[in-house]
């Protein structure tokens, strides 16, 4: 399967085409390594498209975010870092993004069950019934962190998702990355982990592996070094008691 990639130069006469690994590479006289390029757009001989975007981890690129936001807002899919695991999501305000999300993940929309990635406790408190001071203080002491939070949905949960869910799971990584997307986009993501088809490395790490998987799925991945291979740690506050339902990073015994 070949591909190429393209960047724009403001000479007419310095542009040049390159094979290497399988990929026909369009650029000008002051070629720069793909690490150190800011946006290639990869497109295969079927018309299906995708980008491979780096992004500084610490301080995410204004530019580079704003472009992500204009994909979300369009219908897109994207890959991108978080503080555990590499994740997939969508705007989830666009329905047909979550059906295509949904597609990807091969699950029914009537079973949908991800996360939704908040920016601060503000924005959960929109998706998620009345927080008791109990709740809100752990919520308070954990986030940012690696940790999913199942909490009872509120009633503005059905009408996006157009599925009758009583609980939502809530994430806010500590990751500068996802926390610039939601922050601009103004409303969460929707959201998956990547999980690998192989039992030994269940989570992918490494994003070039991940575009090399998702290339002809998604519309955007970002690359912003290598992620973690343990999910987050799932905590469902849904009940009288505090439930640890799964271990994964993150010191669960702050609900024990």
């Amino acid at each position: 399967m070949f591909g190429f990639i393209t960047q724009q130069s403001d000479s007419k006469n310095s542009e040049t085409l390159v094979v290497n690994r399988n990929l026909i590479w369009s650029n000008n006289s002051s070629y720069r390594p793909p690490d150190k390029d800011p946006i290639w757009r990869f497109s295969n001989f079927r018309g299906m498209t995708a980008e491979f975007i780096k992004i500084h981890p610490q301080n995410p690129e204004g530019r580079k975010i704003n472009h992500v936001i204009e994909t979300l807002m369009r219908g897109g899919i994207i890959i991108y870092p978080t503080d555990t695991v590499y994740g997939i999501g969508c705007d989830l305000m666009n329905r047909k993004s979550i059906e295509r999300l949904c597609h990807i993940k091969n699950i029914k929309p009537h079973k949908l069950n991800l996360s939704f990635i908040c920016s601060d406790l503000s924005n959960i408190s929109v998706y998620a019934r009345k927080i008791d001071t109990p709740i809100f203080k752990i919520l308070k002491k954990a986030l940012p962190g690696p940790y999913t939070f199942i909490l009872e949905s509120s009633s503005r949960v059905p009408k996006i998702l157009d599925v009758n869910k009583k609980s939502v799971g809530i994430r806010i990584p500590d990751h500068n990355i996802p926390l610039a997307i939601v922050r601009q986009l103004g409303n969460p993501l929707i959201s998956a982990s990547i999980k690998d088809d192989d039992i030994i490395k269940e989570y992918t790490t490494d994003p070039e592996e991940i575009f090399e998987y998702f290339k002809h799925k998604v519309d955007i991945v970002i690359d912003g070094g290598p992620g973690g291979n343990i999910a987050s740690s799932v905590i469902d506050c849904t009940g009288e008691q505090i439930v640890v339902v799964r271990k994964g990073l993150g010191d669960v015994e702050l609900f024990g």
